[in-house]
């Protein structure tokens, strides 16, 4: 009896450990995620990182985040693209492939700007503001990390709303992954938000839109 009431108190403590925060993010993205074509228009999208193949090449996630970030820009719905990844070594440079592959897209150079420091969604969410001090952002990623990302953003300041970029078939297999790995995820991003406060990598200011701008 003493396992069983033992093993019962664990699966409680877990659900709240673990999926409770998932749920929270889920209910506050809910009004705040919209299709490509119907999401306000804003000033600049924030494209997160999502790993590179072998040869330096952008995943084919992170290509489909890219993409959707391009039709943003060239619907009129955003002047400028922050693409914020890791490039902690020199032999691993994401933001470097995120710009290739948007400027294959045709989107402008002069249209893109690289965050060479966003490592993880807290990081991003953070230098957004601080760093490139944008006062709000459309984020674009795949639903499965949406509610995250719009949560952190926001609770670290920075209004935001949310594009899915969920263009190709992915394998259901992946999907279950990636939903999986979100509910640590989340919870760690709760804490993170609400408790710790790490500060991530820091720099001098480097505005995305100049004063006499905006």
């Amino acid at each position: 009896m003493f396992i069983l009431r033992f093993a019962s108190l664990l699966l409680l403590i877990s659900i709240l450990v673990f999926f409770i925060p998932r749920l929270i993010t889920l209910v506050y993205s809910f009004t705040r995620t919209y299709s490509q074509d119907s999401v306000p228009p804003g000033r600049a999208a924030i494209v997160f990182g999502a790993g590179l193949r072998w040869d330096g090449s952008p995943s084919p996630v992170l290509r489909d985040r890219i993409a959707t970030a391009a039709g943003l820009y060239f619907s009129g719905k955003v002047e400028k693209l922050l693409m914020s990844g890791d490039n902690s070594t020199i032999y691993y440079n994401e933001p470097g492939a995120m710009r290739e592959y948007a400027l294959a897209l045709g989107v402008p150079e002069d249209a893109i700007v690289l965050d060479y420091a966003g490592r993880r969604t807290y990081d991003t969410c953070y230098r957004a503001k601080a760093i490139f001090q944008l006062e709000e952002a459309i984020l674009v990623t795949q639903q499965f990390h949406l509610p995250r990302a719009l949560y952190t953003c926001n609770k670290l300041g920075l209004p935001a709303v949310g594009v899915p970029a969920d263009r190709l078939n992915y394998f259901n297999r992946s999907r279950l992954f990636w939903n999986l790995r979100e509910i640590p995820a989340t919870a760690m991003a709760l804490l993170e938000i609400h408790f710790t406060k790490p500060v991530p990598v820091m720099g001098d200011p480097e505005p995305v839109f100049s004063k006499e701008a905006q």
